[in-house]
């Protein structure tokens, strides 16, 4: 594998690992949320920079179904990211302490809380747009050659226990509150355990990824038909 793909690949892995723990802001502490912020936004940026390609092909090629997902969620994640550096740098007390910046506090709040948690579903979408290529190494580096209906089955039910519960873990942080500022205020239950507390978010990033993904393979599957309807 060429270098260049290694660090896409090590960049978008990491950013994976650090999304669920960026959620945990109140449990892990305000200094540690700044950095793992802060640490999150230069990995994107460079995670732009290295497919800058993808930006410059916008304007080429047919736009199927597929393809426009693709493009609403990219720049979603996009839109999210920027919305969550600059209300973050507001209201940084640590690592952007330094800009001495002051007022427009609740504003960032809520830009915070809105760019945070539909981020959370954006970036965990664009990880299900994606996911068969991360099979497609996993299963290389494990070197999986021949395909298995028993592990595919196996496979499938794992995702659909996660799926099931992420929508439980969806409703019971009652998310939705926080995607349509019905609440201007995270409320968290300090008597839970930080592991079950990442694994709930774990299974909402499964959800969505699932969600994403089966998304996705319908659509591609549906031009496929197309273009072989059209040759016909």
């Amino acid at each position: 594998m060429k270098p260049k793909a290694m660090i896409k690949i090590s960049i978008d892995l990491i950013m994976t690992v650090l999304l669920p723990i960026s959620m945990a802001f109140i449990l892990t502490g305000q200094t540690a949320h700044e950095w793992i912020g802060t640490a999150m936004f230069v990995m994107f940026i460079t995670h732009n920079v290295l497919n800058f390609k993808w930006y410059r092909n916008l304007r080429k090629g047919k736009y199927t179904a597929f393809r426009i997902f693709q493009t609403v969620v990219n720049f979603s994640v996009f839109v999210c990211m920027i919305g969550l550096m600059i209300s973050g740098i507001m209201m940084s007390r640590h690592a952007f302490a330094f800009l001495s910046i002051s007022g427009g506090m609740s504003f960032a709040r809520e830009l915070h809380m809105l760019a945070s948690y539909w981020g959370f579903i954006c970036m965990s979408a664009h990880v299900g747009l994606h996911w068969n290529m991360m099979m497609m190494m996993m299963r290389k580096a494990l070197r999986v050659t021949r395909p298995s209906v028993i592990r595919k089955v196996i496979l499938q039910l794992i995702s659909v226990l996660i799926a099931a519960y992420g929508v439980y873990s969806f409703i019971e942080h009652d998310i939705t509150s926080y995607l349509f500022l019905r609440t201007k205020f995270i409320s968290f239950k300090f008597e839970q355990f930080l592991v079950l507390f990442f694994a709930d978010h774990l299974a909402m990033m499964g959800l969505c990824i699932c969600i994403a993904y089966y998304t996705a393979k319908g659509m591609q599957r549906v031009s496929s038909r197309e273009r072989r309807r059209l040759k016909k």
